[in-house]
């Protein structure tokens, strides 16, 4: 009498074998799934000799967008003056856009109109100098274009919130600004001047 009370049929071993085989298979190929081996950015790093898991650029590429090969047009100077010309055509979608950007960056702080007196200089953030102050007036435009990019006094840099292009942008909008509270009816085109409003005339006694 066989001592196996339940035998297997035939090949019944090599299937019950080959089905515990496949689920540890796919029980580790699970885990390794779960527990894939990345780099965590800022976390130190065993892997590379430095330490960091963050690699540096291969030397002497640049990626695509970010090629300063016109100084002038990323840092406002040429060499160490500012540049007081606009590095493109200044056109009204120019001055729209330099208007859009300059009201959601900085009328927080500089107000609708420039004068310093922005929402939260109100409340308490300490008051930038107007944009209508002269040393500000003479300012050329590669100074407005600076100070957007880096930062100036209690002001911090934009250079990571606002694109090159849109920075110019608002430093156009700041000098029309600053005409605008300083224009005469003379600077207006002729054909606009007849567009602005009429002192209201006396009347006859």
């Amino acid at each position: 009498m066989s001592r196996n009370r339940f035998p297997l049929p035939a090949g019944g071993f090599r299937r019950a074998a080959a089905l515990v085989l496949a689920a540890a298979a796919l029980s580790a190929c699970r885990q390794d799934m779960q527990n894939s081996p990345k780099a965590i950015p800022l976390r130190e790093s065993v892997f590379f000799k430095d330490g960091s898991s963050a690699r540096p650029l291969v030397e002497g590429t640049v990626a695509r967008g970010t090629l300063q090969d016109d100084a002038a047009f990323f840092t406002g100077k040429d060499g160490a003056a500012e540049v007081d010309a606009l590095p493109f055509a200044l056109t009204a979608d120019v001055l729209d856009r330099g208007e859009a950007r300059f009201n959601i960056y900085c009328s927080p702080c500089h107000g609708p109109t420039g004068r310093g007196d922005g929402m939260i200089v109100r409340r308490g953030y300490r008051q930038p100098p107007s944009l209508h102050i002269d040393r500000l007036r003479q300012a050329p435009l590669g100074h407005f274009y600076d100070t957007v990019t880096n930062g100036f006094g209690a002001m911090p840099d934009y250079k990571a919130q606002i694109a090159p292009r849109d920075r110019w942008a608002i430093a156009a909008y700041v000098r029309a600004l600053q005409l605008s509270q300083h224009a005469a009816v003379a600077d207006i085109p002729a054909e606009d001047r007849a567009k602005l409003p009429q002192p209201a005339k006396a009347e006859r006694k």
